[in-house]
């Protein structure tokens, strides 16, 4: 962590209990405001700036403004190459940086005024409507949950959700490493908050939800599953529920939505990244074995390409079941990647996404009779 001198940006404390986005549940915004940590990743202000201009080309006519935290010098010099998003930017000096290196508990207490808590803050008080840092995922995740508490009080963290390319398109899988282990009514969270977010990202209008399990047979899985399949076919939520699940049918594109615990979903996610790279390793083996596999190579480069395009994954992950949006955008994304990162948070917050999981939220624990966490916090 870097500490430079004070930290000219104003600092908001965390949420009283009950808040969101400033006071009460948002609706739908007329324009949106997007809070960068402009110092996270691997690139800093260079990548940022680019990432803005790119973005607002893809995003078109959709009123955007950008909050973007860090170091004014070098954020001023870099956004005077993209008038177009200099136009549209405000620079918010932020001295501190957290680094990749940090712990998140050394992060959460003396992060405070850092361009990571600073983004954060903004969403918390409701100057804007989603966060977004390529930084350091433990601090984005600790300081988010500090600024802008659970949307349940029974969610012990931030669920991450993985975009998986699939041959159909994009399959949402949730939890792929937060929580390692998962009750009955944390999975339904889960679905809820994943059908939420394919919805407003990939849009889809009804999304299908599928629950991971060892078998499609309803006796299969341990007690925890079988009561979340339960729960999601009575419990009367608006959800296209599927039924169970298997670790192929992710790949295959069965259903729009895969839940499952952070520990069986960060198995199948570093198990998907292996095979890729497997698979990539093989072919570049292969196309390089003899003159002739080379020239095939040089005739098949297209193809290729698109291929490994489709096995990658696109930038842009919210931390789902905060308060609040917050996305992680990869630390080494170029400007590219970063910009498809800034049109995730900006889907989301132009969408009805946050009222969606309120609705099917308040129907689980009528359901569940357990505690919701909107009680807890108006208290």
């Amino acid at each position: 962590m870097r500490l430079e001198g004070t930290p000219d940006a104003p600092v908001q404390g965390p949420l009283r209990a009950g808040t969101f986005l400033g006071g009460t549940r948002a609706a739908v915004p007329d324009s949106i405001i997007i809070s960068i940590d402009a110092m996270g990743g691997d690139h800093g202000p260079t990548v940022v700036a680019a990432g803005v201009a790119h973005a607002l080309e893809r995003l078109g006519a959709r009123p955007v403004r950008f909050l973007l935290h860090g170091d004014e010098q070098r954020l001023n010099t870099e956004l005077a190459r993209f008038p177009a998003a200099q136009a549209v930017s405000e620079v918010r000096p932020a001295s501190l940086v957290i680094g990749m290196e940090d712990k998140p508990a050394h992060a959460l207490r003396r992060g405070k005024g850092s361009s990571l808590w600073n983004a954060v803050a903004a969403v918390g008080s409701g100057e804007a409507q989603a966060a977004l840092s390529a930084g350091n995922t433990g601090a984005l995740m600790a300081i988010s949950k500090h600024l802008l508490r659970m949307v349940s009080a029974e969610l012990d963290r931030p669920a991450i959700v993985a975009s998986w390319p699939t041959l159909r398109g994009i399959t949402a899988v949730l939890d792929v490493g937060a929580n390692v282990t998962s009750d009955a009514a944390q999975l339904v969270e889960f679905a809820i908050m994943g059908e939420a977010f394919h919805r407003a990202v990939h849009g889809v209008d009804k999304p299908t939800v599928g629950l991971l399990n060892v078998g499609s047979e309803e006796q299969k899985g341990h007690e925890e599953v079988r009561e979340a399949h339960r729960l999601l076919r009575e419990g009367g939520l608006q959800i296209d529920y599927r039924g169970f699940v298997e670790g192929d049918d992710i790949a295959k594109g069965t259903v729009d939505v895969v839940v499952t615990d952070g520990f069986s979903g960060n198995i199948a996610l570093k198990t998907a990244e292996g095979v890729a790279r497997f698979v990539r390793s093989m072919l570049r083996e292969a196309f390089q074995s003899d003159l002739r596999a080379k020239l095939g190579a040089l005739v098949a480069a297209p193809a290729l390409r698109r291929m490994a395009t489709r096995l990658e994954p696109p930038n842009g992950g919210p931390l789902l079941g905060l308060n609040g949006i917050v996305v992680k955008s990869h630390g080494g994304a170029d400007a590219i990647g970063f910009a498809n990162a800034i049109v995730v948070a900006a889907n989301l917050a132009g969408s009805d996404y946050s009222n969606q999981i309120d609705r099917n939220m308040r129907r689980l624990a009528d359901v569940t009779g357990r505690s919701d966490a909107r009680s807890e916090r108006a208290s």
